[in-house]
């Protein structure tokens, strides 16, 4: 029973109320499979006597037919309810589990251990505020601790206590919890973890659970429970920058037009000058609509509906934002992606892009390299496969609000969708937006060594590197116009290169086929040597039937007069430097 039970049956209403005063902590347990994840959430609520009667007894039953702790009670059947996970002892799905102390409610997520449900263990994480990574003291920090730290830190998640159990079969030994604490802050030298705990703990016995532990009396600290319920989480959320992505307009009779969602981020107030994106269009806030009646003030994450002073096309997908703080929208991004599907990833293809209440065409424009998690080291790689992990480059084919994931968690994910499946394939955290002027691939990624840089490239041919598109009429038209403008250029001391359909389809792009998404990636393909000309400081005629939609300089070739497009190239050209 709850240790509230009295209040429950003296005064509901009193209880009613001080229950919605307390704050929500969402955490997750991860860690390597057989950590004891399980049993730790089972431990949690038992000895917090948030298990019924009924629950305890079911448990007691099913640990005679499935449980792996002898004669005692099996507290990890509690969580894990699938009978796969019974037959095998493993955590396959997530599992939630809520429970609530005297100070504090609680949503936990047991996530899975092993490698192939990965994916299981990010999707769980997406919403907490704080991670226990449990290690077990007889092995130590393993693959997978180090994965899940790692993802765990990607996704922005700023408390995480290291649980090192199964205490018990060390002896309690100082020594190992001491030289497992140091091999992970070694290991999370490379991690954005600022906030981070070491308890040592045996979950099956309850020891530094709820209640300090005798066997243990060198730890100093406080039992995992207390840690808990303390830690300060309300200062984690971005309370400057308004961000409301509007999930629905509620419009039940003439008299009442209403934008319903769920604040990402900032505080709004009635009488605040808002914008509307991506229109532009400016208002203010009429009033605060709740179920329970209007508020004066609400903050994220709250669930409210606007009304506005004045009438505005607003849809769902629009987001809404102080006026005069209004985000730079942008049809690229920079992204850390998790690639959760057995189908690998394959840059060029098209895949639907969810970032918040929008959903988007777009692709993977290049993977600039993949991460080693054991290492942190940076890899190549031409595709991604389940679990791997990138950084890459995200196109979209429209411009949308996507904020820096570290400062705007609502509007900094998305979601990767299949769009014959429906399935999510990959989660993504931007960090940050790619202007269409800059460069795709940086000089680091050049060489690790590179000492020549971009600007020094410029000064040293007197040029701005560019990459213009000759498009339309025919290919012998097209090439005719390229090799006359080249030659030009060449003659004015230019250093100029071309590349064309017809070189690529002979060097590289023999794989591809004749489909819509084989020319999709031989578009790519050209535009990617295009951005190595660039990299090389040389001006670079790109000969293609297609440009892509960012492409800054392009002249479409009119069969009828091709010559007339040398001088609108020339002109480009000195338009952007090349000159």
């Amino acid at each position: 029973m709850s240790h509230q039970s009295e209040l429950i049956s003296s005064d509901i209403h009193a209880y009613l109320a001080q229950h919605e005063r307390k704050e929500l902590l969402r955490l997750l347990t991860c860690g390597n499979v057989d950590d004891g994840k399980s049993t730790l959430i089972g431990r949690l609520l038992h000895d917090s006597k948030m298990i019924y009667e009924d629950q305890l007894e079911a448990i007691k039953s099913d640990s005679v037919k499935s449980g792996t702790t002898g004669e005692e009670v099996d507290l990890a059947l509690l969580v894990d309810g699938l009978q796969a996970e019974r037959e095998q002892g493993i955590t396959i799905d997530v599992a939630y589990r809520y429970f609530s102390t005297a100070k504090r409610k609680f949503i936990i997520a047991d996530t899975p251990g092993h490698e192939q449900y990965t994916r299981n263990m990010a999707t769980g994480a997406s919403t907490c505020d704080l991670a226990v990574i449990l290690i077990d003291a007889r092995h130590g920090v393993q693959t997978q601790t180090k994965r899940h730290s790692f993802i765990t830190s990607l996704l922005g998640i700023k408390h995480t206590i290291i649980a090192v159990n199964k205490m018990d079969l060390v002896d309690f030994s100082e020594q190992v919890f001491n030289d497992i604490r140091n091999d992970f802050l070694d290991f999370a030298e490379g991690l954005n973890m600022n906030d981070v705990r070491f308890v040592p703990l045996s979950a099956l016995n309850g020891d530094n659970v709820v209640n300090l532990s005798e066997s243990m009396p060198w730890y100093k600290g406080k039992p995992l429970m207390e840690i808990l319920e303390s830690v300060e989480i309300a200062s984690d959320r971005n309370f400057d920058d308004l961000r409301f992505p509007v999930q629905y307009v509620n419009r039940p009779n003439l008299n009442f037009r209403g934008y319903c969602g769920t604040l990402a981020s900032g505080v709004v107030q009635p009488g605040d000058e808002i914008s509307v994106l991506p229109s532009g269009k400016r208002s203010k806030v009429k009033s605060i609509v709740t179920y329970d009646g209007d508020l004066d003030q609400a903050f994220a994450p709250m669930a409210i509906t606007l009304t506005l002073e004045d009438e505005i096309d607003i849809s769902r997908g629009d987001i809404i934002v102080h006026a005069g703080k209004e985000p730079v929208a942008s049809d690229r991004f920079n992204a850390h992606l998790v690639w959760m599907n057995e189908a690998p990833l394959l840059p060029g293809k098209e895949y639907l892009v969810k970032i918040g209440t929008t959903t988007v065409t777009g692709h993977i424009s290049s993977l600039r390299h993949k991460i080693d998690v054991n290492t942190l080291e940076q890899q190549p790689g031409a595709e991604l496969a389940l679990n791997e992990i990138a950084l890459c480059e995200l196109s979209l084919d429209r411009p949308v609000i996507g904020d820096d994931y570290s400062t705007h968690q609502g509007t900094g994910s998305f979601i990767v969708v299949d769009r014959l499946s429906n399935l999510t394939v990959g989660a993504g955290m931007i960090t940050q937006s790619v202007s269409h002027d800059s460069v795709q691939l940086s000089d680091s990624q050049l060489s690790d060594t590179a000492l020549v840089s971009r600007e020094d490239r410029a000064r040293r041919f007197g040029q701005q590197a560019t990459k213009l598109y000759l498009t339309g009429a025919s290919e012998e038209q097209r090439q005719a116009v390229a090799n006359s403008l080249e030659k030009q250029l060449f003659d004015l001391g230019r250093a100029v290169t071309q590349i064309s359909d017809t070189q690529l389809q002979l060097a590289i792009n023999q794989d591809l086929g004749g489909s819509d998404s084989s020319r999709e990636q031989a578009a790519m393909r050209l535009d990617a040597v295009a951005e190595l000309m660039l990299s090389a400081g040389l001006i670079c005629l790109c000969v293609s039937d297609t440009a892509p939609s960012y492409a800054k300089h392009r002249v479409q070739i009119n069969p009828d007069s091709p010559a007339d497009a040398i001088p609108a190239a020339l002109d480009l050209l000195k338009q952007a430097g090349a000159l």
